[in-house]
């Protein structure tokens, strides 16, 4: 018998295994990108140190350490959130009343109502100083 005669099952085969193959992918695939970049951290003011920790204790779970995201949020020490385009009151906002997914493709971001605006001051001020150490103004 010929590869033709038999071309139509070899066609249902392999749809099939490329169906298969393309499910499993998208089921054990993340659909939240690991976008974490290198993040140089230089000596901080006192202030930034204090923003460290509580940015340690309430954001590192989502944005990573030393804030160079992760697989459950983006990267803070990120062009997006320059000073000029994402300002310091767009902190306080999102701690306060979260944030819609506008960026990336992490979902919107939970409120953070354990943390209070002093604190969130204090945050920023490490994130700003990560920033400007790492190129972003």
């Amino acid at each position: 018998m010929s590869i033709m005669a038999n071309l139509p099952k070899y066609l249902v085969i392999a749809v099939t295994v490329g169906s298969v193959i393309v499910i499993v992918s998208k089921m054990t695939k993340s659909n939240k990108p690991d976008v974490s970049v290198a993040v140089n951290v230089p000596a901080l003011s006192k202030e930034a140190v204090q923003g460290q920790q509580l940015f340690d204790d309430n954001c590192s779970a989502c944005h990573g350490k030393s804030a160079a995201g992760s697989d459950k949020g983006p990267p803070l020490i990120h062009k997006i959130y320059e000073p000029n385009h994402h300002g310091d009151g767009a902190f306080q906002m999102a701690a306060k009343r979260g944030a819609r997914a506008h960026h990336w493709k992490f979902g919107n971001m939970p409120a953070q109502p354990q943390v209070k605006p002093n604190e969130v001051a204090a945050i920023v001020r490490y994130v700003r100083e990560l920033q400007r150490a790492n190129g972003i103004y």
